[in-house]
């Protein structure tokens, strides 16, 4: 059984060195971003996001946890009144492909609701299959697409 819990300071900075990094390289996979400037802007990107790291007012980072065991970890922010937002969710690659994605974004709807947010929206990148499949399952609707085509 998954339970979400907020993250502590030091859980956030692990979280913060890895997200960065990884952030990052996904504009440079999705052809966004170039490897010189990817770093310096997902950073910038960050440092925005979260002025205050995990204290950051209407932000809240949860460690999903499968009874004491980390397993990942999962950031919903609060946009408007009554819409939120997934900036991330991430499982560690050893617990992949145990459904702990798919527990961890139910319970983070049981938490949307007790903020009084009536949407939840997210962004995934086109390459990320795996996690586009499990958003559709879980009823997200794409709302819009990018293409670009290389010539």
């Amino acid at each position: 059984m998954v339970k979400l819990d907020k993250m502590n300071s030091s859980e956030f900075e692990q979280y913060l060195s890895h997200a960065i990094r990884g952030y990052a390289d996904e504009h440079v996979k999705a052809g966004n971003w170039n490897e010189q400037e990817a770093l310096s802007k997902a950073t910038k990107e960050y440092e925005r996001l979260l002025p205050d790291g995990e204290k950051t007012a209407n932000n809240t980072l949860f460690t999903i946890r499968d009874e004491d065991k980390e397993v990942g970890m999962i950031w919903l922010a609060q946009r408007a009144n009554d819409k939120g937002f997934i900036y991330d969710i991430k499982i560690r690659e050893e617990n992949q492909g145990r459904g702990y994605g798919k527990q961890a974004m139910i319970e983070i709807e049981k938490v949307a609701r007790k903020l009084g947010l009536k949407s939840i929206k997210l962004h995934v990148f086109g390459h990320n299959r795996v996690a586009r499949g499990l958003y559709e399952k879980l009823g997200y609707l794409e709302t819009d697409i990018v293409m670009e085509k290389k010539i």
